[in-house]
């Protein structure tokens, strides 16, 4: 009987699936790692097919684990890394570039030219996003005008342009199905908020031909069936969300004011602020929350590029870890007070400070300095970097009584302990790190008709653990000070 769901989320560096029964209990998990690719200082890619086949063969290992098969699967649901940006031919769904990935920072200096020709205030009306290098445009832009003839191919309506999200869509259904669902559309710089469709006024500042752009969906909607030959059976795709908005979702965020942050490659913080567009007086970004029945849910959010994965470079790049889970062990050893401070600008700094050609430091190192100073450090520069967030949402009128958190970073007691001590909030942990997928599972349920309404999440939704501040305000107004006059140190020598 098809009555299960089976989940992609597709991540910055690792591909994962889960099925879930009606109820959405999981049944099965699995995953694959996905490479990073650096070819130059800021620069941030993937391979294509690297990411599909990752998720090709988390699909066929996930049925196999849970000894299912494509005809027990009523659908499947996708999620997805925002703004990471690819171009293939329509006929052939070859790529004719690297996956641009979220955290590239090589279209820099366009945005800056951009924002000194005063386009800033007019996109960030239409898009509610920042003249940034992280979004999308900008980095199609940058394919098309540097690979050969792709300009010429785009003019001829023989590409395709899509986020991750559509480009699993386009290979699982063999190039049947173009399309977009509304929040990953929202990421691009190309999609209007208030209009809920692509602005012709950015296509033509960005020069990005209307051809080359999905179809924009709801976020539960019919967007195509798998071919047959995949999995031996077709299967209806029923949901697309791009990961953060999936979170908020995942974590039941659902009324006006409710706040989740994420924790995974990046930091990500979204407040639901509802069918209100709430522009930002403190540089975060407004986007899209989801869109269901043709009408659509705003958020207000900081985004934070490096988060987990400063974990990852602590282990792969200075080897003082052998796994992520061995941070809590280093950080207990040192206090707060700690004179090492890192700045995680690896690829620039996100909200609210959006400097993209900052670069990474560590400030304060003595003697003393050793694997658990730096370890506290790095986890610590998480903490600092959210506590930007809530006061930069604090000061947009967001009334912030509870945090929600998830995602990877969460499994550690120490980092989220320091999390509620420097941000001054209570922190409710979900039962589970993986929210972005159940959020996705939801929508899938939710077309299946296994729930009525969004408001059916709170039966899904769990909490684990409480974290209250163990450290007075004063404290940790005195830590986040340092904080900010290190962050200060390493702008002002970029003027």
């Amino acid at each position: 009987m098809s009555e299960y769901i089976l989940a992609i989320d597709q991540g910055t560096t690792s591909s994962r699936v889960i099925i879930y029964n009606k109820q959405l209990k999981v049944i099965t998990v699995a995953q694959q790692e996905v490479e990073l690719i650096y070819p130059q200082s800021g620069w941030v890619e993937q391979d294509p097919e690297q990411l599909w086949q990752s998720v090709y063969h988390c699909i066929v290992n996930a049925l196999k684990q849970a000894k299912l098969t494509a005809r027990n699967i009523a659908a499947i649901a996708i999620t997805n890394q925002r703004e990471t940006s690819l171009l293939w031919h329509k006929q052939t769904g070859k790529t004719l570039y690297n996956a641009i990935v979220w955290q590239d920072r090589r279209t820099a200096d366009t945005c800056h030219q951009l924002q000194q020709q005063g386009h800033l205030a007019d996109i960030q009306y239409r898009t509610g996003l920042r003249l940034d290098p992280y979004f999308s445009a900008t980095k199609l832009a940058w394919i098309l005008d540097t690979v050969p003839n792709a300009r010429n191919l785009a003019n001829n309506s023989e590409l395709c342009f899509g986020t991750v999200d559509s480009y699993l869509l386009w290979r699982l259904t063999a190039g049947k199905v173009h399309a977009t669902d509304a929040t990953n559309a929202s990421r691009t710089l190309l999609f209007n908020l208030h209009t809920l469709d692509w602005d012709p006024k950015l296509l033509e500042l960005f020069n990005i031909p209307s051809s080359l752009l999905a179809k924009i969906k709801d976020n539960a909607a019919e967007f195509g069936h798998t071919c047959p030959k995949l999995f031996g059976r077709s299967i209806p795709i029923l949901a697309m969300i791009g990961d953060q908005q999936a979170a908020l979702l995942g974590q039941a965020c659902i009324k006006p004011g409710m706040v989740k942050s994420t924790y995974g490659t990046g930091c990500f913080s979204m407040v639901n602020t509802g069918h209100d567009i709430l522009i930002s007086q403190q540089q975060l970004i407004s986007t899209l929350a989801w869109q269901i029945n043709s009408k659509p849910t705003y958020a207000l959010e900081g985004s934070i590029f490096m988060a987990g994965a400063i974990v990852q470079w602590l282990r792969d790049k200075l080897g003082i870890i052998q796994q992520a889970a061995d941070t809590e062990a280093l950080a207990q050893q040192v206090s707060y007070q700690q004179s090492e401070m890192l700045i995680p600008a690896f690829t620039g700094l996100g909200a609210p400070y959006w400097q993209p050609d900052a670069q990474a430091a560590i400030l304060g190192m003595t003697r003393n300095t050793g694997k658990a100073e730096l370890a506290a450090a790095a986890l610590l520069s998480v903490c600092y970097q959210s506590r930007d967030l809530v006061t930069a949402m604090a000061k947009d009128g967001i009334k912030l009584e509870l945090l929600r958190v998830d995602g990877g970073m969460t499994t550690n007691n120490w980092f989220l302990q320091a999390l509620a001590d420097i941000s001054q909030h209570p922190l409710q942990q979900c039962q589970t790190a993986e929210t972005s997928v159940l959020g996705a599972a939801f929508l899938a349920a939710l077309q299946l008709k296994y729930f009525k309404s969004l408001n059916d999440i709170n039966k899904v939704w769990q909490a684990n653990q409480h974290y209250r501040p163990k450290i007075s305000s004063d404290q940790a107004k005195q830590l986040y000070l340092r904080w900010q006059q290190s962050v200060h140190t390493i702008i002002n020598q970029l003027s």
